[in-house]
């Protein structure tokens, strides 16, 4: 996926504005955002690999898919409190871009607002006709994410560079730290890590709190393990730090 994060014809950058770079924001969106890639992509096919009345399995995939969910519905609330107002506010010649990655947004909410109902109903029947549109929901959402997701890294995320200070978008993923508690977040992390490339895995291991670190080592490893080997039996689980 390393060449994903190439605008498409058509697709324009908003204009840079003068002056250095100010933060490292595009690498670690990059770094998120292939998560999200990876986690939608496979969305679909966890839920058809579910059996028919296999509510088990269901209520574990269902729960999981819920947790991509609220990651990502936490990922952009903290981009539009503390990122876009910013943008728009330090570089005007960016307002049109602004307005679209804010109507992304909207409309990844919306679908999430269809999705939340469905996979309840289907964590609790894995009834064929619930799977059947729960999965069409998510291959839907996902190729709404594989527009935003390359367009927000490529057209917007350079002026973020120049008008953000480091500070400032360290304030916009702690906004997702804050949100899930510590046990969560260290379950997750081999997923997270697991979707990038050794250099930024490093990378992204460094900007996490010393405890959660300690955590990862400890039980978090195994935890991802344990999570990739029920969700994908008898595929090769992806290494990690």
């Amino acid at each position: 996926m390393a060449d994903f994060f190439t605008a498409q014809p058509g697709e324009t950058a908003a204009p840079l504005p003068p002056g250095p770079i100010l933060c490292s924001g595009s690498a670690g969106m990059r770094r998120v955002h292939r998560f999200f890639l990876w986690a939608y992509d496979e969305a679909p096919g966890l839920v058809r690999s579910t059996d028919t009345g296999d509510t088990a399995r269901a209520a574990y995939v269902g729960e999981v898919l819920g947790n991509f969910d609220g990651v990502l519905h936490i990922h952009h609330e903290g981009e539009d409190l503390l990122m876009y107002p910013q943008l728009a506010g330090r570089a005007p010649g960016c307002a049109l871009h602004v307005a679209q990655m804010l109507e992304h947004h909207r409309q990844v909410g919306e679908r999430l607002d269809r999705i939340e109902p469905v996979r309840q109903r289907w964590m609790e029947t894995a009834r064929a006709e619930d799977s059947e549109e729960l999965a069409d929901l998510y291959e839907d959402l996902s190729a709404l994410l594989k527009v935003h997701l390359r367009r927000e890294v490529t057209e917007v995320m350079p002026v973020v560079d120049r008008v953000l200070s480091e500070k400032e978008m360290d304030a916009v993923g702690q906004h997702g730290i804050e949100q899930f508690d510590k046990k969560f977040l260290v379950g997750y992390l081999g997923m997270m890590m697991a979707t990038n490339p050794l250099d930024d895995q490093k990378a992204f291991f460094k900007e996490i709190p010393a405890p959660v670190r300690l955590a990862y080592r400890l039980v978090g490893r195994r935890m991802y393990r344990r999570q990739y080997s029920t969700l994908f039996p008898g595929r090769k689980i992806p290494e990690t730090l």
